[in-house]
């Protein structure tokens, strides 16, 4: 694995070579630094592994360097031999893509695993190898590399329902939702189809089962494997070759086969079974129809115990690694937090191994057959545990508590994690006060009366009563109609997750499901839990982030178990993106009888509160004010048509090129340095200094000469096509441009003497001659030139996002910590406060100004975005502000202090943007203006308006 990572490292510097290409745009599209919503390293390196394997490594390509697992490499792993790179002669284990069937008559599944750890983006990346296949499919039609069905497995209900968002079919979809997808690949993504699957459809059906009821007389026999891949995949099964992506993978295995005198548990036994029917479904599968690979993901890709395998073991197939550790290190996920020490002065907290000290101080009479303390021992001897970890959140619930409007007011989760149902339940009814009853009524009212009472039948009821908890009871107790502490039935719930409970107890099991599936989420059942008992680790798929704390009141046999159990409460509340870091603000979980010793963690001090107990601002569109809706074109791009070969230009309009001295230097000073020396080279010592400067080159060098070339390029942008999104131009006749172009480059260079748009700043002209100038003049001007309507041309149009045409301000809704502004006339109730205010003080301007300003909205999470380019490379430019003014003009407002030549290419772009959409003309007239004092904004506006009339 870590040979292959170093491979694909490699490959990544090598532009992916031998790629196909709409591989490499799909991964170019996925690593631009300007995305709205950004992919986290671990997801591109767990794609790129996938790709480099079958596109290079089973393709037989050169990647351009030679690889540390060589092509023959591959082969062994393939077919599961050993490796060259495995020098032990006889290994026990060694590393394979080949998962070989115990069963005769089936054929290895090739499989890919992936580690990744909760809250990493395990979907994402299962969006992403889809857009893969689908999108090079789709391209190539009759390249069966790529195969265009895939079938998702999962291990219960609520992962099957969050993974509809991997359906192409669908409104709500990860392709869009996280733009997986560019909009010119949209149509080969259709072309795929994905299949969504609980392992239980693996079951072999009954023979005697026709059309879902069993019958005595149907025998149909056992099941053929054509039969089951077409009960299964349905019309997938045309498609085939398939892929699978296996979700929480770590269920998907061949149990080794047992002594007769290993004991089991019933939960290893139950483990076993699912292992057993995923795998050999998958099997079925493969020797019906055909399956070319399966790609596991998992946060625990190893064995579990009853496996047959050394607990804890990594899967074989393993080619992508990334842990929990690596996730905590890099922030994505929260930050454990442990006990170290404590009053007593022990080496070693009680917290830390709470279980332990709990069994240490058992007393004779106190175990139960087993050995097992008995449940008020374990409440004796972890209440302070409790109360301790419960007045952490009690002080993180109070300060959220006293959020503002507008604010996020979700209360935290605390879990407590029991060994058993007993202990379970005795913690719930001490929490909660909420406790069942039985109460013994009399059977009927229309029984003889004359017999006497002691021979009356009796019958039991059970009934719900609620007292007082003993843990913060105003928090924590619960009551009719209101219930923040939750029992979880593991038993309920296991039968809602897999679909098997039946009549009431159905609805009970699929009722509690849900309450537990919308923990942590406004306006759900689940909105007010505070606290959840439960005896398992909660149901995988549970994606709740407001987790903040961790009790566990059981044996932790394993690091497996403990990484299971913790990563229940490290999923992210916000993943909002410092502006003065670049990185995430840190989280915490704080966790108590959870020994994990394998993952860094941080102490906190009580004086202070953590960054995480801040709560959070929900800056989202407000439906009561409607009217202030802001409606806006996606624009991709432009459609640039030429019939006459006739283009113009606004010379003044176009922002003007300033050279830069001071950061390319025109002369250097240079000296000889002799021996050693700490620190920068120094100018003093006893060789004397020589001036180099670009002379020679300012007198072989004219600007004539350079206005010609710019001219050429800009001739050539236009005719060709600049790679990476610019609009190709269907253009005849470069003869006829070029003397149109050269005079708008003679018109915006002008020359020293007499500059127009370029400030030389008292360097030599020629020294416009550079790469980096002559590239930012050449983007400048494609921007700026367009048909010229007058002499018969066709306006310049924007192209829109043909799934998405349209923008709207009501789809506003984030979170964040830092601080907001209240507004009054925006459809988005908060502006977020930047640091340097100057946002806030147009924000005070713009709801000030009722005589020039209608409504406006910031544009953050508006996703109102301009293309551009910038030394080649396309990026995305976000204008601060949208502003209908009172003259039914929308102004695009760009606050902007000191001016980069960045910056002028984005303002170039807006400025096309607005010609093109006002040229459109669907959406009103639009106007750009950079205002470089928030204190003159609406001064500016005004004159603006003026200005139009």
């Amino acid at each position: 694995m870590n040979l292959l990572r170093e491979d694909v490292k490699r490959w990544r510097k090598n532009e992916y070579r031998n790629a196909t290409p709409v591989t490499r745009q799909l991964l170019a599209h996925w690593a631009r630094s300007d995305r709205i919503r950004r992919l986290f390293f671990c997801q591109m390196e767990a794609v790129e592994t996938v790709i480099y394997i079958n596109e290079i490594l089973d393709g037989g390509k050169n990647p351009g360097f030679t690889p540390k697992v060589s092509h023959a490499d591959y082969k062994a792993l393939a077919a599961g031999d050993k490796p060259s790179f495995v020098y032990e002669k006889a290994p026990k284990v060694f590393p394979t893509l080949a998962d070989k069937p115990n069963e005769d008559g089936f054929a290895a599944l090739t499989r890919y695993g992936c580690k990744m750890a909760t809250g990493s983006g395990k979907t994402v990346v299962m969006s992403m190898l889809i857009a893969w296949t689908f999108c090079n499919r789709g391209r190539m039609p009759a390249d069966e590399r790529f195969p265009n069905a895939v079938l998702v497995v999962c291990p219960n209900l609520t992962i099957f329902e969050r993974l509809q968002v991997l359906r192409t079919d669908t409104d709500e979809n990860y392709y869009q939702h996280f733009d997986v997808v560019p909009a010119q690949l949209m149509p080969e993504l259709q072309k795929g189809k994905v299949l969504i699957s609980n392992w239980h459809k693996f079951a072999p059906e009954n023979p005697h089962v026709e059309s879902g009821k069993s019958y005595v007389v149907v025998d149909k026999g056992e099941e053929s494997p054509d039969a089951f891949a077409r009960r299964v995949l349905g019309d997938l099964h045309d498609r085939a070759p398939i892929m699978v992506l296996n979700d929480e993978a770590h269920h998907a295995y061949r149990p080794k086969p047992v002594e007769a005198t290993d004991k089991l548990s019933a939960d290893e036994k139950s483990e076993r079974e699912e292992a057993t029917v995923w795998v050999s479904g998958l099997d079925r599968i493969k020797a019906a129809c055909g399956v070319k690979f399966v790609v596991d993901l998992s946060a625990t890709p190893f064995y579990l115990g009853g496996s047959g395998y050394i607990e804890g073991s990594p899967f074989p197939w393993l080619v992508s690694d990334f842990g929990l550790v690596d996730a905590i290190e890099s922030g994505i996920v929260k930050i454990p937090r442990l006990p170290v020490s404590d009053t007593t002065g022990r080496p070693e907290p009680k917290f830390f191994r709470l279980w332990q000290s709990i069994v240490a101080s058992m007393q004779p009479g106190e175990k139960l057959p087993g050995g097992k303390p008995k449940p008020e021992v374990v409440w004796r001897e972890a209440q302070d545990a409790l109360t301790t970890l419960a007045s952490q959140w009690k002080e993180r619930a109070i300060y959220l508590q006293e959020a503002k409007p507008g604010q996020e007011q979700v209360p935290p989760v605390m879990i407590i994690v029991a060994d058993n149902t007993n202990i379970a339940e005795l913690f719930f009814k001490n929490i909660s006060g909420e406790e069942s009853v039985e109460i013994v009524e009399d059977a009927d009212e229309d029984e003889d009366e004359d017999e006497p009472s002691s021979k009356k039948k009796k019958k039991a009821k059970t009934k719900t009563v609620f007292g007082t908890g003993l843990i913060f009871p105003e928090l924590f107790s619960n009551r009719d109609g209101f219930r923040p502490t939750l029992r979880i039935d593991s038993k309920l719930l296991a039968e809602a997750e897999s679909n098997d409970a039946k009549g009431s107890r159905r609805e009970a099991a699929e009722a509690l499901r849900h309450i537990i599936d919308t923990v942590g989420k406004l306006g759900k059942p689940g909105e007010q839990v505070r606290c959840v008992v439960s005896v398992q680790m909660l149901t995988e798929g549970w994606d709740a982030n407001n987790v903040t704390h961790i009790l566990g009141l059981r044996a932790f046999g394993s690091q497996l178990l403990c990484e299971q159990v913790v990563g229940r409460g490290l999923r992210r509340m916000d993943y909002t993106v410092d502006p003065e870091t670049g990185l995430f603000t840190e989280e915490y979980v704080d966790i108590y009888g959870v020994p994990f010793s394998v993952i860094p963690f941080r102490g906190r001090s009580t004086s202070s509160k953590a960054p995480e107990d801040k709560p959070k601002n929900h800056v989202r569109s407000d439906e009561a004010r409607k009217h202030y809706e802001m409606r806006f074109p996606i624009v991709e791009g432009y459609a640039f048509a030429l019939r006459k070969n006739v283009v113009t230009a606004n010379v003044d309009a176009i922002e003007r090129l300033i050279l830069a001295p001071d950061t390319t230097p025109t002369a250097v000073f240079v000296k000889p340095q002799v021996g050693y020396q700490i620190g920068n080279p120094s100018v003093a010592g006893g060789f004397t200094t020589a001036t180099q400067d670009r002379e020679a080159y300012y007198a072989s060098t004219h600007l004539q000469t350079i206005k010609f070339e710019i001219a050429r390029l800009v001739v050539g942008a236009l005719t060709e096509g600049i790679e990476g999104g610019t609009p190709k131009l269907r253009l005849q006749g470069r003869h006829q441009l070029f003397p149109q172009v050269f005079r708008i480059v003679d018109e915006y260079v002008g020359s020293p003497e007499k500059p127009r748009k370029v400030d030389f700043r008292g360097c030599h002209s020629c020294e416009l001659g550079l790469e980096t100038y002559v590239r930012r003049i050449v983007e400048r001007l494609v921007s700026a030139i367009e048909p010229d309507t007058e002499g018969g041309e066709p306006p310049l149009m924007p192209r829109l996002n043909r799934y998405k045409p349209i923008g709207t301000s009501g789809e506003v809704n984030f979170k964040t910590t830092r601080p907001c502004v209240p507004t009054i006339r925006s459809h988005v109730n908060q502006v977020v406060a930047d640091t340097n205010s100057w946002e806030q003080a147009a924000v005070f301007r713009l709801e000030q100004a009722k005589d020039v300003v209608s409504f406006y909205v910031r544009n953050e999470h508006l996703e109102l975005s301009i293309p551009y380019e910038y030394f080649g490379i396309a990026y995305s430019y976000f204008p601060d502000f949208v502003v209908r003014l009172i003259s039914g003009t929308t102004l695009l407002l760009e606050i902007k202090g000191e001016e980069r030549e960045k910056d002028r290419a984005k303002h170039q772009a807006a400025r096309r943007w607005v010609s093109a959409v006002n040229h459109w003309g669907q959406l009103g007239h639009w106007a750009f203006h950079v205002c470089k004092d928030p204190q003159q904004v609406i001064d500016e506006i005004r004159f603006l308006m003026l200005a139009k009339r």
